[in-house]
């Protein structure tokens, strides 16, 4: 059995996909995983042995630069990624029996499973960009007021004609070239009526909050076991547990000084301040013996043994997080982020910032409540409801489709 797994976006959109395709190669398949070339992923799938096909440009060429994307930027970059999949997708899924995609809106998937007559699977990590006759685009309960439901119907006809105006040239133009009809709505085409949701039922309860027929599999965890280096392991011992700040793939444009903030306001709390750099490039902002900066390391074995995690609001990392029973404070910057950020509040195990743009204030704050006694039991609590067998049971439902295509 072969099956072919495509994604593009951050380290949130690729290590589920690596972890589904360990489980699958686990269970005897042959598998191929097309993601953006950048090194830290070409170093993820090395460290489990598979090879990355690249597909599209880095991630980091298009998100990192000194400005934020335009909507100009927008325009050129969706093409881009539409070529993409079409041509590299056609290859790396010739003789495979299943196709599975995620990440950034990912047009030319399907179309290419179904110029190969395969299977084709979309999956997502949240609910937000899924149809819903509840909540408009972008919006979801304790948000804000809803519209009538008229005016959400609009909405989201509004999207679908968004899409069409960034994706539907790109797709129709290489459907046409492989001999494959037009599609009038390319969102609703690329979704399905019945996409795979990998994230766990408890961070993310999805009924009513789509009309489309989830398939819920559990969040998709890539095994870590990696020591942590033995500096970090020299600090985590020199003292109390750290706050951990690290804010992923978010380069932070809008904030003067991140670090700065971060260390002032954990200072004030009496706290020791652990720093991932990320793409924010977050540095020591002194030499005191109360600050450590790392790089990229393995969170399922820190985020245990600190006080809190302060992050971005990633699902990734807001799962690994929870999954530790760690505290969190999310600093919501774009996308699904201020999603997370809500559902950590509500559930008391941390919580959301509010806005992007923190200031020592207001993250000394909103500490306050992340650092409770309360918020730790109540993390505690909620981190053993956590499920961690998504990758296997999407593993088997991706085997199964296959082999109903197969045989």
């Amino acid at each position: 059995m072969r099956v072919v797994l495509s994604t593009w976006g951050s380290r949130g959109d690729v290590e589920p996909v690596v972890a589904l395709a360990v489980r699958l190669r686990e269970l005897g398949a042959e598998v191929r995983v097309c993601a953006p070339p950048d090194e830290e992923f070409v170093a993820l799938l090395d460290r489990v042995g598979l090879p990355l096909v690249p597909l599209g440009p880095t991630v980091h060429s298009v998100v990192a630069g000194e400005k934020p994307p335009s909507a100009e930027a927008a325009f050129r970059l969706a093409p881009e990624l539409v070529a993409a999949r079409f041509d590299t997708l056609s290859t790396a899924a010739e003789g495979c029996d299943a196709l599975l995609a995620t990440g950034l809106m990912p047009v030319g998937a399907r179309s290419v499973a179904e110029k190969l007559g395969i299977p084709y699977v979309l999956a997502c990590f949240h609910t937000l960009g899924l149809p819903s006759s509840h909540f408009p685009p972008g919006r979801r309960p304790g948000k804000q007021s809803s519209p009538e439901e008229t005016d959400i119907k609009t909405l989201w006809e509004q999207d679908a004609q968004r899409v069409n105006e960034l994706y539907g040239e790109a797709e129709n133009s290489h459907r046409a070239a492989i001999g494959l009809p037009p599609v009038d709505n390319v969102r609703d085409y690329v979704l399905t009526d019945r996409p795979w949701l990998a994230a766990d039922p408890n961070l993310v309860p999805w009924q009513d909050m789509t009309d489309l027929d989830l398939v819920q599999t559990g969040p998709w965890i890539l095994p870590d076991e990696r020591p942590l280096p033995e500096e970090l392991e020299a600090f985590l011992g020199a003292g109390e547990p750290p706050v951990y700040v690290g804010f992923g793939s978010m380069a932070l444009r809008n904030s003067t000084d991140p670090a700065r903030v971060a260390i002032e306001a954990i200072r004030a709390h009496g706290r020791r301040v652990l720093l991932a750099r990320g793409w924010a490039d977050l540095a020591l902002i002194d030499d005191r013996d109360d600050c450590f900066v790392v790089g990229e390391v393995n969170h399922q074995a820190l985020f245990g043994r600190v006080a809190a995690v302060v992050h971005h609001g990633g699902a990734g990392t807001t799962t690994t997080a929870a999954l530790a029973g760690a505290p969190q404070l999310v600093v919501p910057q774009v996308a699904d982020q201020p999603y997370w950020a809500a559902r950590v509040a509500e559930l008391g195990i941390g919580a959301a910032h509010d806005g992007p743009t923190p200031t020592s204030d207001s993250l000394s704050a909103a500490l306050s409540a992340a650092l409770t006694p309360e918020t730790r039991a109540r993390a505690k609590a909620v981190a053993g409801t956590i499920r961690t067998d998504g990758a296997t049971v999407a593993a088997k439902l991706l085997l199964d489709t296959a082999g109903v295509r197969s045989s």
